[in-house]
């Protein structure tokens, strides 16, 4: 099995991570909108916004996941950080997820000064669920009929991981 490598990403990524969210089970599994256009993807990798992080993961060079993370700017939660992440259904069970939320639990454990990460699932994806609880994510919440999915409300789950 090949080995997964996180990085920062570079605008040279946008074309792979339109291709990574035009998935329609990425789709389904984030609160990303189908048939977005590929200049979305150059605007956002083009300009950070303070306090974001963006990392790909690759397997032999090619783009095959991807986290978003986003420490708040608010003065009395900046110990708080929001993620929200893809992989690419091809790549599913192999590390791939777990190399990012590593990579993400490590900036914000010993870089940012973070101590609480916060990310919502919906209720019925158990494999993140479960990939967010192997990282000390713990369930805090429903939000019932929360999100939009393939013309259905459906409950998402509030789950936060904090440091030590």
């Amino acid at each position: 099995m090949s080995l997964v490598t996180v990085r920062h990403t570079t605008p040279a990524d946008a074309a792979a991570l339109f291709q990574l969210y035009s998935h329609a089970e990425t789709q389904a599994n984030t609160l990303h909108l189908p048939l977005q256009s590929p200049a979305l993807w150059q605007e956002r990798l083009q300009t950070t916004r303070p306090g974001e992080q963006r990392l790909v993961a690759c397997i032999d060079g090619q783009i095959v996941g991807q986290l978003t993370l986003s420490v708040l700017e608010q003065t009395r939660r900046r110990h708080t950080a929001t993620l929200g992440m893809g992989v690419d259904p091809a790549f599913h069970r192999r590390g791939v997820g777990s190399a990012l939320m590593a990579a993400m639990v490590d900036l914000c454990d010993n870089w940012l000064q973070v101590t609480r990460i916060e990310l919502t699932v919906f209720a019925d994806n158990r494999a993140a669920i479960g990939l967010y609880q192997k990282f000390g994510f713990e369930i805090e919440g429903t939000a019932r009929r929360h999100a939009m999915r393939n013309g259905e409300l459906v409950d998402t789950h509030y789950m936060a991981r904090l440091k030590g």
